[in-house]
């Protein structure tokens, strides 16, 4: 008689899981890449430049949550990362919009010491990588979707507690005899 324990559950989900933190990386990189093209265009950056800065933090924030769920298994947070990558990409996108209609105004907003012509192409540049930014990130809400339901059907989830019954519950540790 013995316990042995199963820390890495069966899992048939391989490439989404690997696809999902891949994604998730590439938007670490993309969001810290548009925190530095914001802090190109003034060095201490104006309210707005600010509430930029906090927005792409935000978003690496929920790129780090996501990755550290997948790699874990764990569906503790998975509402909350859910609801703050729906509201980072809404504003993502906002943003992107409002670089490229206004990007004077924009420019205006934050009071950028860089020449006009120069700040205009370093904020189409930001403004595309939010595009970017805008993309992945409802990229990473379907495969955060599939990966949940792909756990719930495989019984590995959080939500498979309460599908089961008492006779056949599972625990993480098995009991040999």
């Amino acid at each position: 008689m013995g316990i042995t324990i199963n820390d890495n559950p069966p899992s048939s989900h391989y490439r989404t899981r690997k696809v999902f933190i891949f994604i998730n990386y590439i938007l670490l990189g993309a969001a810290s890449s548009c925190i530095f093209l914001t802090l190109s265009l003034r060095l201490l950056p104006s309210l707005c430049g600010f509430l930029l800065i906090l927005l792409h933090l935000l978003t690496i924030t929920g790129a780090i949550s996501g990755c550290a769920a997948a790699s874990k298994g764990s569906g503790r947070w998975y509402g909350a990362h859910m609801a703050a990558t729906v509201l980072t990409a809404i504003f993502q996108g906002s943003v992107s919009v409002l670089i490229f209609t206004r990007p004077d105004d924009f420019l205006h907003q934050l009071k950028s010491y860089v020449r006009e012509e120069d700040a205009v192409v370093i904020l189409k540049l930001a403004g595309g990588l939010c595009v970017v930014i805008f993309c992945l990130e409802w990229a990473v809400l379907t495969l955060a979707f599939f990966l949940k339901y792909y756990d719930y059907v495989d019984g590995t989830g959080d939500a498979s507690l309460t599908k089961k019954s008492a006779n056949n519950w599972s625990y993480p540790f098995q009991v040999q005899v």
